[in-house]
């Protein structure tokens, strides 16, 4: 592995920028290190008369060549590690036979066995190569709808079965990724998306998954994609919390159809965590106001309006009637009075830290759900 690492740039770890592209490019080939041991193990075998690891081995050298064509590449880099992997065996095995005084005769036959197994190596990898080239586009779509499922999958796939459907799929496994929401029926211009997204755009609910965060690039190039150019993208989690970060960007979306959200092309649920939490459970919120208001319950509806946009904007202030009364509009003597008024229905409710914090998460997520009717 050393040497092939070594000789071959396709192979090869640095450091800095190239260390990551390395690392990169190991997660691309999972099978590459059990693969050489594998067929280190079956010639061994072969050459001491048995088969039994045959199967293996050649089911290890065609998904070599399958990973191949499902990045894109040619067979030229994994053709190269096959001659690299020779050379560097017959170096040792003439060593052993030196050191153990192996007649000419029999060196010649190891070389020629070890020469015609390499021959066998590359050729299952060619056949793995060209299966995987004769997939449909619609075929190979297929495969990553799949890929997708799964990692949406609830209870969680394994990183074992996602990483064997990736492969199948040609798709990288990266660290993190962000899910994105699009709306019913969305119009996407599928040429326009990405090589390395992951996409299920029938149903009711399509949706993509991007690799790593959804920066600037990204973001215009979903929306170059998107000629309604609406969506919600989710926060940046790692792979296994992929459902998570699908969930929030579906409630954003939710959020702006609703019109609590800004519609701002394609809405970060990033930027909108709290108000995701505040909205989380309507049924709840409304339990916890009746509890945390059941003091307001005897008065009007709209002096029960008035007071508690006052007592919200107070507590936002950390008690400044000054600062509440600009907030309001209205003169601090009028603020005043209403604290008053205030004091008097919440009593001791105002003194204790974890009351306040309850009422003022009420108050703003009454608010929000003021925005729109279909949230009363």
């Amino acid at each position: 592995m050393k040497e092939v690492r070594r000789t071959i740039p396709e192979y090869a770890q640095g450091t800095g920028a190239d260390a990551a592209a390395g690392r990169a490019e190991a997660a691309e080939r999972p099978r590459l290190r059990l693969s050489v041991e594998q067929a280190l193990r079956t010639f061994v075998d072969q050459i001491s008369g048995s088969t039994d690891s045959r199967e293996r081995r050649d089911e290890l050298c065609r998904a070599l060549g399958r990973a191949e064509a499902y990045e894109g590449r040619s067979l030229d880099a994994l053709q190269a590690a096959y001659r690299t992997g020779v050379q560097v065996a017959w170096r040792r095995v003439a060593e052993v036979g030196r050191r153990q005084g192996l007649s000419p005769t029999v060196m010649s036959q190891l070389a020629d066995a070890l020469f015609a197994y390499i021959d066998e190596l590359a050729s299952l990898s060619v056949q793995g190569y060209m299966e995987a080239r004769s997939f449909s586009a619609d075929e190979r779509a297929e495969l990553r709808r799949r890929l997708l499922r799964l990692i949406l999958e609830r209870p969680k796939a394994s990183r074992t079965a996602i990483a064997r459907a990736a492969a199948e799929a040609g798709w990288s496994v990266p660290a993190e990724v962000t899910a994105v929401a699009l709306p019913a029926q969305a119009r996407v211009l599928r040429a326009a998306l990405d090589d390395d997204l992951l996409a299920e755009l029938g149903g009711g609910e399509p949706h993509l998954l991007v690799p790593g965060p959804v920066d600037a690039a990204r973001r215009a190039a979903l929306l170059a994609a998107l000629p309604e150019r609406r969506g919600a993208a989710g926060v940046t989690v790692p792979l296994p919390e992929a459902a998570d970060s699908l969930r929030w960007a579906r409630r954003t979306l939710d959020l702006v159809d609703a019109g609590v959200l800004d519609d701002e092309g394609l809405t970060p649920a990033e930027d909108h965590l709290l108000e995701l939490w505040l909205l989380a459970d309507g049924a709840l919120l409304d339990q916890v106001a009746r509890q945390r208001l059941a003091v307001l319950s005897r008065m009007s509806e709209t002096q029960r309006l008035r007071l508690t946009e006052t007592l919200g904007a107070w507590l936002e202030t950390q008690g400044n009637a000054v600062e509440t009364a600009r907030r309001l509009q209205v003169h601090p003597q009028t603020v005043r009075y209403r604290l008053r008024q205030i004091n008097e229905a919440f009593g001791d409710q105002l003194a204790e830290a974890d009351s306040r914090f309850a009422l003022e998460a009420v108050l703003r997520a009454g608010r929000l759900r003021r925005r729109s009717p279909s949230l009363q």
